[in-house]
């Protein structure tokens, strides 16, 4: 008699995630400004260390990002994929799953800007993922609004606007999870959320 091998899924195949804000979030924001040159892209200090955490405990990473400097007419297409290249350079040996952006202008009316669900919604579904085990981090009001409206925790981290949406929709923004940054973000998910 031929004994077979029954294959076991590995827990491996995780389906938890960390939604990421870009501009603010993973990388340095000057608030008002928009990022057009590949050559200024800044890691925060404690970007790396955050994201490997997370990482190495199974997360999937996705940047979520409004992109609405292509819309208004700041810089183009290309130019945003530079600046997304750079930073992906910059994050060594942490694997970003997806890249998700809206390029429309705030005007335009669209059905892919933040806080609107859709491009969570399209990675929820793409990659079977448990809303339950998943978080969305960013330095807005509109992203704790996008994390609502995907179904997922809302971390607002205090970098880039972070401090100043803190202290202008307090009200709106106490039922979530304030983090100085990335790395206190993942102190707080592996911590077990306290």
């Amino acid at each position: 008699m031929q004994i077979k091998e029954i294959k076991i899924p590995s827990s491996k195949t995780e389906n938890k995630a960390v939604f990421l804000d870009r501009d603010g979030t993973v990388i340095f924001e000057k608030p008002g400004v928009y990022l057009a040159d590949p050559t200024k892209v800044r890691l925060y200090k404690n970007t790396l260390p955050g994201l490997k955490k997370l990482y190495k405990a199974g997360y999937k990473l996705f940047i979520v990002s409004n992109q609405s400097g292509i819309g208004r007419g700041y810089f183009t297409e290309d130019t945003m994929l530079a600046v997304m290249s750079a930073m992906l350079k910059k994050l060594k040996g942490i694997k970003i799953e997806g890249i998700s952006y809206c390029p429309h202008a705030p005007k335009e009316s669209c059905s892919c800007r933040k806080p609107l669900p859709k491009m969570g919604k399209q990675i929820i579904k793409g990659y079977k993922l448990d809303v339950k085990k998943c978080f969305m981090v960013g330095d807005k009001k509109s992203d704790m609004e996008f994390a609502k409206n995907i179904g997922v925790e809302g971390i607002l981290v205090l970098t880039g606007n972070g401090r100043k949406q803190a202290k202008k929709y307090k009200a709106e923004l106490k039922n979530f999870k304030h983090c100085a940054d990335l790395k206190g973000v993942a102190n707080y998910i592996l911590g077990g959320k306290k």
